[in-house]
């Protein structure tokens, strides 16, 4: 059976595995040199991943048609809105058998190298992929390692291939209800070898510029490290797990999931934490993790809509704060395709269910994500790890309502405040850490903060202040 990572926080302070006993001098012959740590993230991350934001496309329910040369119709306009890297969710067949619904799950994959009809043809993901090259876009698809499905040719080619239960009999990933799906055995090189040269298939036939996995901590982690070393001798690659482990981001993915930011964000905009709640994840992200994992936030995506609710439903009223929070604070922002239109639907998993872009039309949040998102291009405080700046806590005299910090670097100085409760509130400061003159994010007018300054806050509202607004210096 395969062996997987496992989820324990690595040492704070991060350091590569020390050498072999022998190898060092005895304790009372060491200088401070043998002591030097030594770099624990080894893998380089692409240049173009500097200020990038994800933008996840469900083929399926994108357009009215769900093909990619309608969803290549929509590049302009998400080269409007400012995104970078377009994730595209599984476009591989979906296996026939055990399926779930009528058109299946995307992650029920029958061959690794085929393109789903139901998108197109391989000229149509060729014709798009070039589209959103010479558009500056990068594309990633969705990678789906772990498992199978329970058609796919190698269940029959490969038998020993695939793990077995108490009966001897393939199984589903255990405890879930995936039973369209079977898992692989990565104790078995054959494995190893297919997918490896699966994933090479699609950037040497097709240029695409990454992955996102799918559960990846259920597959091996060195499996993953030599995967990612034999795509970036292909071209520099992005990879973005769907786990949370430091050890992921030290030679094998660029960025792993937030989770727990996700769900923080959910109890405190349904009033079961208060603002102090992202102490603890922000306190972990700093103290716990390597400087240049990049973390996903996110308010939506394809499993949270689908099983979880809503945009609306997980956030009401707190929205458009938490989404400012999402690309402000640290982490790699992502936007969920139909987000910017305003989407009240749990889109349908498994059959046709189109979004209805009609709702685009007034919708506040096309102005906010593109707004922030230039917003988030101007400040290099606000980068992605490793480029932009660790969040600071700036102290204040109402925590449990408002969260308020300061990112800085070269001269760029970001200052976020932000009320997390139904209450309005006057909040002041105990620090000098928030002085400075900015400009504000949402009127482009000055303002100058200091010690003796109170900033009045309406429900769910924030303010954001930088020293640089749009390419414009103080």
């Amino acid at each position: 059976m395969k062996s997987t990572l496992g989820t324990t926080l690595l040492a704070v302070t991060f350091l590569a595995a020390p050498a072999a006993a022998q190898d060092r001098p005895p304790i009372d012959q060491r200088t401070l040199a043998d002591y030097a740590p030594e770099p624990y993230v080894t893998l380089q991350h692409a240049p173009w991943t500097e200020k990038a934001v994800l933008y996840q496309i469900n083929t399926r329910q994108f357009t009215r048609e769900g093909t990619f040369r309608a969803a290549m119709a929509e590049l302009p306009r998400l080269k409007e809105l400012g995104v970078d890297i377009l994730w595209l969710m599984p476009i591989q067949t979906i296996g026939e058998q055990n399926r779930k619904g009528t058109l299946g799950s995307p992650y029920s994959v029958k061959d690794y190298t085929a393109v789903n009809p139901e998108f197109g043809t391989e000229a149509d993901l060729h014709a798009f992929i070039d589209a959103a090259h010479a558009m500056g876009f990068k594309v990633i698809l969705d990678w789906v390692a772990n498992h199978s499905a329970w058609d796919n040719a190698w269940v029959t080619e490969h038998p020993e291939w695939y793990e077995r239960d108490w009966k001897g009999d393939f199984h589903p990933t255990p405890w879930w209800d995936w039973s369209d799906i079977i898992d692989l055995d990565y104790d078995q090189p054959g494995v190893r070898k297919a997918m490896t040269e699966a994933l090479a298939y699609w950037v040497r036939k097709f240029d695409i510029d990454g992955y996102r996995a799918d559960v990846a901590g259920y597959v091996p982690i060195d499996f993953w490290e030599q995967a990612r070393a034999d795509l970036n001798a292909l071209k520099p690659v992005f990879m973005l797990a769907e786990w949370k482990d430091p050890e992921l981001t030290r030679k094998a993915f660029d960025a792993v999931y937030a989770w727990d930011w996700h769900q923080t964000a959910k109890r405190v905009a349904k009033g079961e934490a208060d603002a102090t709640a992202f102490y603890g994840y922000y306190s972990e992200n700093e103290s716990a993790w390597p400087k240049e994992a990049m973390r996903m936030t996110y308010i939506a995506n394809h499993d949270s809509n689908a099983w979880e609710g809503t945009q609306y439903e997980n956030f009401g009223a707190a929205l458009p704060a938490m989404i400012a929070l999402s690309f402000t604070g640290e982490g790699l922002p992502t936007i969920y395709n139909g987000q910017e239109a305003c989407n009240r639907k749990r889109l349908e998993f498994f059959e046709r269910d189109p979004i209805d872009w009609s709702q685009a039309k007034g919708c506040e949040l096309t102005d906010l994500f593109r707004n922030l998102i230039a917003f988030r291009d101007a400040n290099p405080a606000l980068h992605n790890a490793p480029w932009g700046a660790r969040m600071i806590k700036v102290e204040n005299d109402q925590p449990k309502q408002v969260l308020s910090w300061v990112r800085q670097k070269d001269g760029n100085k970001v200052l976020g405040l932000f009320n997390f409760s139904d209450q309005p509130v006057n909040v002041g400061f105990s620090s000098t850490l928030q002085n400075g003159t900015y400009r504000d994010f949402a009127t482009g007018l000055p303002i100058e903060v200091d010690s003796e300054t109170t900033v009045a806050l309406a429900p769910w509202h924030y303010r954001l202040m930088a020293t640089a607004i749009h390419g414009e210096q103080e």
